[in-house]
Formats: structure tokens, sequence, C-alpha cells
């Protein structure tokens, strides 16, 4: 039964019951991510557990991208661990809520665009990675409490169990789609642990999960500019990370849906989300892909599904922590493996032998990052520097010049490609300044001036000219070079219907 219902959108459809089932499927996903990350971070289990809540609820109303499930993460917990063992947990929720705080101010200035400049290549990279750091974490479930690897039986009933998740959920869409094929594998498994009473790891092991309603909690820190110094580059981090996980989530889910999220009223979301979470006793998140795939996955589009699965969760912690508690680790972690088995980018692979080696480069080096490092805002900085340098590199090849001499014995240089800071060397080698004639033209009419690396050779390339005593004529300059350049009046033929407007980028503060 499809009817329209959305909490700001009346004209999505919405399906009720895929919206409500995908949501427990999600809800009974988060439990044991949340506690892991939260015990991460050197925190208590409802810690993660709280934020999961809060943050899923949150981003599911105010969000820019239906579908998709916010909740604590991996990527936060690895920022603010060092700061729960030198400060304590009330610095957490501080760090928490100056990071809203800055997400916010990124979403209102519209800083959410800035997406725009992570090329392709480090998406794939990004992605990939994440695939492998889903993987990895699952293999912890194949540990006793106390850190050793399982062994006989105890390993091989694992495997089984997790095989069969693995199993039912990439058969049973083959054969009917009434159901999450992820719920039906997790209550089948279930199911067959409780009725043959199968001794196996399951999440109770891991940690309680028992508590109350989220606790309003003001953090108790000094409001003192000694505190501002100690959380300011923590929060500063957990903002970055949060805001770029959190978007480059968004385009993924964009690419599987054909439809397209809002970036800037998801950071404000994932901001205001953050703020509540920390003064609710929660240790922050940001967008989790791999719920957010699960959630897709098994049809969910709106945002119901993910209202419903942090009111379920909730529902879990303060009501049915002893059942939730009693579920198998074998097969959540079934679960999880299928979703790194789908998030991975196979078509990646099978473009290596057509895609530039730079793009290639890039691609893996962020993967690597990723995978080994466990930062991601880190793996895509260090993609897009790299992707912007191999830019700059190609471009600098790009420029040239086309040389002849008129009737009237005038040399003119016909320069193509962008003058900027990575083409000066090769610009000015295409000069001959003491053979050259005593009248000299430069056409920018199919060139542009970059910035101001390009306006000082130009003025270092006109002085080479006036000491020779040559005369020089720049054409087709935007006004803004003109006005840049330190003798225009003397050098610049102005040809006012042709000349082009762009604006030179300076180093202004």
């Amino acid at each position: 039964m499809k009817k329209y219902f959305n909490l700001f959108d009346l004209s999505q459809k919405v399906n009720y019951r895929t919206e409500i089932l995908s949501g427990l499927t999600v809800a009974l996903a988060l439990v044991p991510e949340a506690v892991a990350f939260a015990l991460i971070a050197g925190l208590s289990p409802l810690t993660g557990l709280y934020a999961a809540f809060v943050m899923g609820l949150i981003t599911s109303i105010l969000g820019g991208r239906p579908g998709m499930i916010s909740g604590a993460t991996g990527a936060v917990a690895v920022v603010i661990v060092a700061l729960v063992q030198s400060h304590g947990v009330e610095y957490v929720f501080a760090t928490v809520i100056l990071a809203g705080l800055i997400q916010v101010t990124a979403g209102v200035l519209r800083l959410g665009k800035l997406m725009r400049l992570v090329p392709h290549p480090v998406i794939f990279g990004f992605v990939n990675g994440l695939a492998v750091i889903i993987f990895m974490s699952q293999l912890d479930s194949f540990k006793d409490t106390s850190g050793s690897w399982f062994g006989g039986e105890q390993l091989y009933v694992m495997l089984g169990l997790v095989l069969l998740t693995m199993v039912i959920i990439w058969g049973l869409p083959k054969l009917s789609k009434a159901l999450p094929a992820s719920l039906v594998a997790i209550l089948s498994v279930f199911g067959i642990v409780v009725a043959f009473g199968v001794d196996t790891k399951t999440v109770g092991d891991i940690a309680s999960i028992s508590g109350g309603f989220p606790p309003f909690h003001l953090p108790a820190v000094p409001f003192t500019w000694e505190t501002l110094v100690v959380i300011f580059p923590y929060a500063a981090i957990v903002a970055g990370v949060g805001l770029i996980e959190s978007l480059l989530t968004l385009n993924i889910v964009d690419e599987i849906t054909d439809t397209r999220g809002r970036g800037n009223k998801e950071a404000v979301a994932q901001g205001t989300a953050n703020i509540l979470s920390g003064v609710f006793s929660g240790m922050g998140g940001c967008a989790m892909i791999g719920q957010s795939l699960i959630n897709i996955s098994n049809g969910a589009r709106a945002r119901l599904s993910g209202i419903v699965a942090s009111v379920l969760l909730l529902v879990f912690i303060m009501f049915g922590a002893g059942l939730i508690e009693q579920l198998p680790i074998a097969a959540l972690t079934g679960l999880m493996i299928m979703v790194s088995i789908g998030t991975f980018e196979w078509a990646s692979l099978r473009t290596f032998n057509k895609m530039p080696r730079s793009d290639i480069f890039v691609m893996v080096m962020v993967t690597l990052v990723t995978v080994f490092l466990h930062n991601l805002a880190l793996a895509v900085i260090v993609g897009v520097i790299i992707s912007a340098l191999v830019f700059a590199w190609d471009n600098a090849k790009r420029i040239r010049a086309r040389k002849s001499i008129d009737e009237n014995g005038v040399k003119h240089y016909e320069i193509y490609g962008p003058l900027f800071f990575g083409s000066v060397i090769a610009f000015n080698e295409k000069f001959d300044i003491q053979n050259d004639p005593d009248e000299v033209i430069i056409d920018f009419q199919e060139s542009r001036v970059v910035d101001m690396s390009a306006i000082e050779a130009l003025n270092k390339l006109t002085e080479r000219y006036l000491k020779v005593g040559k005369k020089v004529h720049l054409k087709h300059l935007s006004p803004d070079c003109r006005q840049l350049l330190q003798n225009a009046d003397d050098l610049i033929d102005v040809n006012v219907m042709e000349d082009p407007t762009y604006k030179v980028a300076l180093d202004r503060f």
C-alpha cells in the first residue's frame, strides 16, 4: 500500500510496510556498531546508543537526504579517543556541541557545494576503502571477550551462521521481495539459535544495552578560554570528518536512487543532531554508509524508515534490552559483510586499463589511506590535493604559442591554454626576445590569465622586451589583468568589444 506522507515533503510516495520493516532492520544493525564505536572511544555503550538515537532521529526529520541513516561512527570515535583519555567524557560532550555549531555554520554559509571539488576517483577510493574497513571490522566477531580467536566447533558454528545469513540475503530477493531480505536473515538465524540452543556469541556478550531515556545534561566543564583551546581542535576535526563522510554518503545514495539530496540542509541537520547529542549524553556522529545502504537496498526512500529505526533503537534500550542482547552476532556480521560486498565499487577494478594512470593512483591512494589510517577525512583531503596537483600539471603542459610574422614585420604570438603558476615556466620558454623583431604582439584570445603568478610572469616578460628596446602589445586581456599589470597603459591594445571579462585570482586578506 503506497500513500503520500512525509514530514516535510508531501509529494513523496511512501510504502509504509517497506519503511517500517527497513527501519526495524536498521535498528538491529545499529546496536552492535554503536556499542563497538563507544568502546573504541573509551566510553560507555549507552553513550554510543544515545548518540545513534539522537543523530538518527534528528537527521531523519531535518536532513537533506531522505532514507540516509546517521548515528555514532568509527570516524568520530577515532578522533575523540585521545580527548577521552586526557580530559574525560564531559569534554567530549562539549566538543560534540561545538562541532555541531561548526557544522550548522557550514550549512548556513552553503559550504556543501565544496563537495563538487571531490573528483570521482576520490569517491571510488573512499567507497572501496570504506568497504574494506566494514569487512575488517567484522573480524572482531570471531574473537571472544578476551580477544582470542575462536577455534574448533565455536568457529565452525560462527562461520556457518554467518554464511547462512549471507545466503538468505543474497537468495531471498530472487524468490520474493515482500519482506526485506536482511530482516528475514536476522530473524531466521535468531530463530535457529533459540530453537536448537546453539551456543554462539550474542550482542549481550559485547555489553549490556539496558538503559533509560537519554538524560539531558549540560557538559560539566569550565566555560573558559582554556577549555575552548582544548576542545576546539577536536571539534573542528569532528565537524570536518562528519561533514565529509555525510556528504559523500549523500552523493553515493543519490547515485543509487537517481535522485538529488540537499548538501547544505544535511550539514545543518548534522550540526543540529550533534548539538542535541552533546546535551543528551551522546558521543556525536555522522552519516553511516553501511546502515544507509542497508536501508536503501531494502527499498526505503523516505524519512519514515530513519525515524522508525531511531525510535525502535530507543525502545530496545528502554524495554527490549534482554531480547536484543540475545541476538546472535553472526547474523549481524553476515549482514555487514554483505553490505561491504555491495559497497565496494567492483566496476572500478574493470576500469584499470581504461582510466588515466593519475586517476588510478588517486583511487588506490585514497583506498589505502582509508584502510590503514581509518581517517576518512584525511583520505578525501589527500585525494583532492593529489587530483588538484595532477590537474595543474596536465594543464601546465597544455600551454602553446602559435608564432607568425605579418607583412609589416610584426611578430605575433597566439597563446593557447591557461597561464597560471604551473605553466609560467613553459610560457616563458616560448619567446625568443633577442631575435624577435622590434614590435611584438602577444594575443591571449585563446588563453586565460588565471592568477598572480601569471600576472607577474607577464610583468617580467614585458620588462625583458623593454630592456632591449622592443615594443610589446598585449591583446585580449580582461580589465582585471590590465589593472594589475604595472605598465598597462604602454603595453596593452584595448579591444573593448572582444576583450574577456574574467577575474584574476588574488591573494587578498
